[in-house]
């Protein structure tokens, strides 16, 4: 397909469509702003879009770590609805600030996207592993003449693909607003002004030549801040009505699930609670926070399925999200899922205590599940083989104990979708929540009284 014959598909309501966004999620936003009356509102079968990888080696970041960033930007894609079929890495100090890689090496893609398009393999986006600035973006869709996606735009696209609720749509759309007003200028240059008058400095030889650039781009600036002031509002209203909610709960202890995306948090639920939460191998298959009513022995409390976190999650995106994440933030216990099958498992730990540590939360009761064990692969070293053991020689045993003695035993090893270690992970949760209970609540009855636990303790 020629480039002259594509379609994309545009909304004057600002809403992304479904699958991966055509040029950016502000991109189409703004189509929105215009004449709706020019925009095509029909769908255009077609397979599944290419996509390119880019992503930088520099001395904060080495290859091995980059490829691991890569490979859950491909992941994204998936998610999004693309096909990767290449990537591209370039050793840095530190991104351009003008073209975020080399010119050599934007050449280099470029080349390589005209072979495939001379083969009569379109190549539809290229997808840089950072943010991009307007700048960048400018400078880099000129140079490669695709689609130029970042991962901010794709995460904000699977977001708005996956919202369901009118309470995730509204975040969803405040924070890809907030991602798209800054880069207004990138979007209408086709209008911007061509030169000031004389008597304002603005050069020789411009008169007559003032054009109405600057007018539309603060009148799409204004609309865009009238419309995030209602999406505000809206937010706050919905804030205050969780806010109630929460408050007519009863007197029970709140536990949250907090972890990476896609570890099991939902299929964890689903088997505790017996609910039918939609999970899926996907990345943010959960953004709506989703409560349910638990019962263990004579014990209930509530349990949550939050939002998943990821590395270079956007802050607007953190921001946009704060009634949802005020269920992490008024609960009483975290139970910190884990996949301990990923290969960089401990770097999603971190990367999970940092956003918890950003919302407050670090100083909250936690503990660690483990999921996946049933996935987990190690591979024996041989025994002529000197180098040092990484984490893909490590058998499960000794991992097991290795973080048992480094939690102090406080964590689990389980499989959600095996139902290892089931009744144990509810024992523990049992043990933790009653003695919360009794702290928070020490007047209100259980369910029904274990007599002998009580001459025990007399």
């Amino acid at each position: 397909m020629s480039k002259k014959d594509r379609t994309y598909y545009s909304s004057p309501s600002g809403e992304v469509g479904r699958g991966v966004a055509s040029s950016t999620s502000a991109t189409r936003m703004q189509e929105g702003l215009g004449d709706t009356s020019k925009q095509k509102f029909y769908h255009e079968e077609r397979g599944p879009e290419t996509a390119v990888l880019v992503g930088l080696i520099t001395p904060q970041q080495n290859e091995r770590k980059t490829q691991e960033y890569l490979d859950e930007l491909e992941f994204l894609a998936t998610t999004a609805g693309a096909v990767t079929v290449k990537r591209f890495t370039q050793r840095m100090n530190g991104p351009s600030s003008v073209t975020y890689l080399g010119i050599g090496k934007l050449q280099e893609i470029r080349a390589y996207i005209q072979a495939e398009e001379d083969q009569e393999r379109e190549i539809s986006m290229v997808i840089f592993d950072d943010e991009l600035s307007a700048k960048q973006l400018r400078n880099i869709e000129a140079e490669l003449k695709v689609k130029i996606l970042d991962r901010t735009s794709l995460i904000l696209d699977i977001f708005a693909m996956r919202a369901q609720t009118a309470n995730a749509k509204t975040q969803v759309e405040l924070a890809q607003y907030r991602y798209m007003l800054p880069r207004l200028q990138r979007l209408w240059t086709h209008l911007e002004r061509q030169g000031g008058g004389s008597g304002g400095g603005g050069g020789k030889g411009s008169v007559g030549l003032r054009g109405p650039g600057e007018t539309q781009l603060e009148m799409d600036r204004r609309i865009i801040l009238n419309r995030m002031s209602l999406l505000k509002q809206r937010l706050a209203d919905i804030d205050r009505q969780k806010q109630t909610q929460r408050s007519g709960r009863g007197r029970m202890i709140r536990v949250a699930l907090v972890g990476y995306t896609n570890v099991g948090k939902s299929t964890l639920l689903n088997l505790l609670a017996k609910s039918e939460v939609f999970a899926e191998n996907k990345l943010f298959a959960t953004l709506d926070t989703t409560v349910r009513k638990v019962i263990i022995d004579n014990l209930p409390f509530l349990l949550s399925d939050t939002v998943g976190f990821i590395r270079k999650l956007p802050t607007d995106l953190v921001d946009s999200f704060k009634s949802t994440l005020d269920e992490v933030r008024e609960a009483d216990l975290l139970v910190h899922v884990v996949d301990i099958s990923h290969p960089d498992f401990e770097d999603q730990i971190r990367v999970v205590d940092k956003t918890l540590s950003d919302l407050g939360c670090a100083d909250r009761p936690q503990m660690i599940v483990f999921n996946k064990v049933d996935a987990y692969q190690w591979v024996e070293k041989d025994a002529d083989d000197l180098t040092e053991a990484t984490r893909e020689n490590i058998p499960l045993a000794d991992l097991m104990s290795t973080w048992m003695a480094r939690l102090h035993g406080d964590c689990i090893f389980i499989s959600a979708r095996e139902r290892t270690n089931i009744d144990e992970l509810k024992q523990i949760l049992y043990n933790k929540v009653r003695e919360l209970h009794v702290q928070k609540y020490p007047y209100n009855d259980f369910l029904f009284q274990h007599y002998e636990e009580d001459q025990q303790e007399e």
